[in-house]
């Protein structure tokens, strides 16, 4: 139980560590690789081969014993620093091999029965033991890493079954006289080893100082009261500064000063404590034995002031224009001081937890340790929930307090976390305190990386789309430069966000159970899920409630990450596209379908069900496909081809047979039609496929007015045409180009035929806008005393149909 409780805690301080280099690493990441010219001698691979089999030996030897937690995650790495290394060396040694087979190549195989000639037999030898010598070597090596991997699988199996162990070790109930007996019983021997600590601490200090002033202790302390207080507030707002007058948008201002805080407000306590710790190290006051107390000490400061600083930066109490997440100023200034109750409780662990190991406390004085921290972690947790439950209450009646989507994923969470800490609560009465310390540190520490985790992807969102965007300095001079259209610029930058984000939400995952040492454990503990039902195998398929369980649980992931994706192509990809509205429809229909398809196939392929049983299934179903889903298939197949060559288009005006409306939505089965009198017409995609539809705005969105009518033989055609032009010009939907034209089309039985034409911007303009100029014309007409006829048809094109609602005169042709 003391192990698993040390194992806890110390790997809890070891990921403050991780997180400080987590920038060095992405650096080193990045860097570019030296290439060298020349190649890494035999011998020099020999002796990095040697060198690893012997890391590999020590790593071997030192498991025969019995190693804490500490020193396994210092043998694992020497065993993946050994392996590493060897599958270098194999690879330099596969290319030298590679050479050597290349001029072996080149010099042939000797012929028989003629005598070669000795250089060429001496460099054929050479080569050949040079190949042996190499392929002797990288089988070491190979057979080095195999042995380095089975370490390192014997080490995280044992540090499975530790965390295992240690969550499932059941100790008397805290509310029973046995577990507080144990504690009165093993106090007398606990106050003795402390006490032992701190004398043999001070007598060191005694023997070490003469009475000297310690300025190196002194200067030390005076370093960390600088650093913690005026260098971390002028750093602090130096970077707000700077920001204000350098960062481009309000968004890169506001994520840089959230990164910015947290850097500062983790660096100072850890520098800090560091300073202080190294001054009396140099000044000689500090003890051997309290060295790793105080290393503690440090990572504590540090990980108390990351988390303090993190949780600070997404709630900003009082700096609502610099705060990232969307919450008011009352939800902020009421979890702050939980926030702080946090990172002190963090640090306060992380010491308790050292100093009952270096003590060597008694394993009655762990288990009371873990008890009170995880009672301080449960109260922590249940003083959060009800904070968070007031303020739901309070904005229950206020219609902006936030979407209902919002509060039902806020309400499902909140549940969860009831429920969580309802069950750690009862495992602690009944005496599972290794559990229930487990599931209060992993809620906190989940809070942490979580608030980490949601700053670092706001900030990765707000760079790339601020850097790669068209109006930025960077966008105009990519623009300029080389020719590149400003919507690729903006796209390049939402998929590098998309690929950044993605890389973080990884590393997150990987640290997410780091901690604990379990995430072979939880792995482990999902990978038997499937075993506690056997079922039944049919077809090599394995049919059990825990494999059914699983296929619907990936298949819900699944989905969800499907909906995640179209969020962000339909909410922030393709709205800086070019493309119109259409395009959009038919990219994000696309993509929805083959989302769900790999999400069924990955859900499938959970059950055991490869992609080759399913094609095998579809090639079963095809008869009964041929013969009773004809239909089905067909408009399937006519959706695909509307989605791609696009012949109708969303906002496309189209007839179909005497139905005429406005395509609202287009689907694989079918296409939505919303017609003049708002209803709504479903068309099989078939019927637009095979059958002939009449797309008024596929070419030119531009409508045509024409009016057809007749006028005595003697009237004046120039006066006629003076009052349709200003008839036409009196219409303001009118266009000017194409300009309006009034034509002649010829004499018949004593009148003047006239065709009048005139363009509007869209077919739909069309009807009343012809309504309107022919109102206009029938009054002058009148003062004119003009008399209008009828056109003979004989002499008329074949005009459209027009709607039912238009009256026909006696004397106007209309289209």
């Amino acid at each position: 139980m003391q192990r698993g409780a040390v194992s806890h805690s110390a790997k809890v301080a070891s990921v403050f560590q991780r997180l400080l280099t987590l920038v060095m690493l992405a650096v080193l990441m990045v860097a570019p690789q030296t290439s060298f010219a020349q190649q890494t001698s035999l011998g020099s691979l020999s002796e990095q081969l040697a060198q690893a089999e012997a890391d590999i030996r020590s790593v071997d030897r030192s498991l025969d014993g019995r190693a804490d937690a500490t020193t396994q995650k210092q043998l694992r790495s020497k065993a993946l620093a050994a392996q590493q290394a060897s599958a270098d060396a194999v690879r330099q040694l596969g290319e030298q091999l590679a050479l050597i087979e290349a001029r072996v190549a080149g010099l042939g195989s000797a012929t028989e029965g003629t005598q070669e000639d000795p250089v060429i037999r001496q460099q054929r030898a050479t080569l050949a033991q040079q190949r042996s010598a190499i392929d002797a070597a990288i089988k070491r090596g190979g057979l080095a890493g195999v042995e380095a991997a089975q370490l390192i699988a014997e080490i995280d199996r044992g540090q499975v079954e530790e965390f295992s162990q240690a969550v499932s070790t059941r100790v008397a109930s805290p509310l029973t006289p046995s577990f507080w007996r144990a504690v009165i019983d093993s106090t007398p021997r606990d106050v003795r080893r402390v006490a032992l600590f701190w004398s043999q601490g001070f007598d060191q200090i005694r023997t070490v100082w003469r009475g000297g002033i310690p300025w190196q202790a002194l200067l030390g302390a005076l370093l960390a009261l600088v650093l913690l207080f005026p260098a971390r507030v002028y750093a602090r707002q130096f970077g707000r500064r700077y920001l204000i007058e350098g960062a481009p948008g309000h968004r890169l201002r506001r994520s840089g000063s959230a990164i910015w805080r947290v850097l500062t407000g983790t660096l100072a306590p850890t520098l800090a404590a560091a300073a202080f710790f190294q001054g009396l190290r140099w000044a000689g006051l500090l003890p051997e034995r309290w060295g790793g107390l105080f290393d503690a000490a440090t990572v504590a400061a540090g990980f108390a002031g990351f988390t303090a600083s993190v949780t600070g930066a997404v709630l900003m109490r009082g700096q609502s224009s610099w705060r990232i997440a969307s919450m008011d100023d009352d939800t902020a200034g009421r979890l702050r001081p939980l926030s702080w109750i946090l990172a002190l409780l963090s640090g306060v662990s992380i010491m308790w937890t050292a100093f009952n190991t270096n003590v060597g406390a008694s394993h009655a004085a762990v288990v009371a340790t873990e008890t009170v921290q995880a009672l301080l972690h449960l109260m922590l947790i249940a003083a959060f929930l009800i904070v968070l439950g007031r303020l739901r209450v309070a904005r229950a009646d206020d219609p902006d307090a936030g979407s209902r989507s919002t509060t039902a994923g806020l309400g499902i969470v909140t549940l969860a976390l009831w429920l969580l800490l309802l069950v750690a609560f009862v495992a602690l009465l009944v005496g599972y305190v290794g559990l229930t310390l487990f599931i209060a540190q992993f809620v906190a520490w989940t809070t942490v990386l979580g608030s980490a985790l949601y700053l670092s992807l706001a900030a990765a969102d707000d760079v790339a789309t601020t850097i790669f965007s068209r109006d930025s300095q960077f966008g105009g001079v990519m623009t300029r430069a080389l020719g590149i259209r400003g919507s690729m610029v903006a796209q390049f930058g939402l998929l590098l966000s998309g690929v950044l984000r993605i890389a973080l939400v990884l590393i997150a995952l990987g640290m997410w159970m780091t901690p604990f040492g379990t995430g072979g454990a939880i792995g482990s503990i999902f990978g038997r899920l499937g075993t506690l039902a056997q079922g039944v195998e049919i077809g090599g398929v394995s049919i059990s409630p825990g494999a059914i369980l699983r296929g619907i649980v990936v298949l819900v992931i699944g989905l969800g990450l499907v909906r995640a994706f179209m969020g962000w192509l339909e909410g922030r990809y393709l709205p800086v596209t070019d493309l119109d509205g259409s395009g959009r429809n038919s990219v994000s229909l696309i993509a929805r379908y083959v989302g769900i398809a790999l999400a069924a196939i990955w859900a499938l392929a959970s059950l055991g069900i490869g992609v080759e049983r399913v094609a095998l299934l579809l090639s079963a179903l095809s008869v009964g496909i041929g013969f009773g889903l004809q239909a089905i298939t067909q408009n399937f197949v006519s959706g695909l081809i509307l989605l791609a060559e696009r012949p109708i288009k969303i906002g496309d005006l189209i007839r179909v047979g005497t139905d005429e409306g406005d395509v609202k939505r287009i689907s694989v089965r079918s296409t939505e039609i919303e017609l003049a009198d708002h209803s709504t017409l479903i068309v099989p995609n078939s019927e637009l496929i095979t059958k002939t539809v009449l797309n008024k705005t596929l070419g030119d969105n531009h409508g045509r007015i024409q009016i057809q009518f007749s006028v005595p033989l003697l009237t004046d055609p120039q006066l006629v045409r003076r009052i349709v032009l200003d008839a036409i010009g009196a219409e303001s939907s009118v266009l000017e180009k194409p300009a309006p034209a009034v034509f002649i089309d010829g004499l018949n039985d004593g009148r003047v035929l006239f065709n009048c034409l005139a363009h509007v911007n869209s077919p739909r303009d069309v009807y009343r806008a012809r309504s309107n100029i022919l109102m206009t014309l029938l009054g002058r007409f009148r003062e004119e005393h003009i008399a209008l006829g009828t056109v003979p048809a004989d002499v008329l094109p074949a005009a459209a149909e027009p709607p039912e609602a238009v009256v026909r005169t006696p004397f106007i042709t209309q289209s």
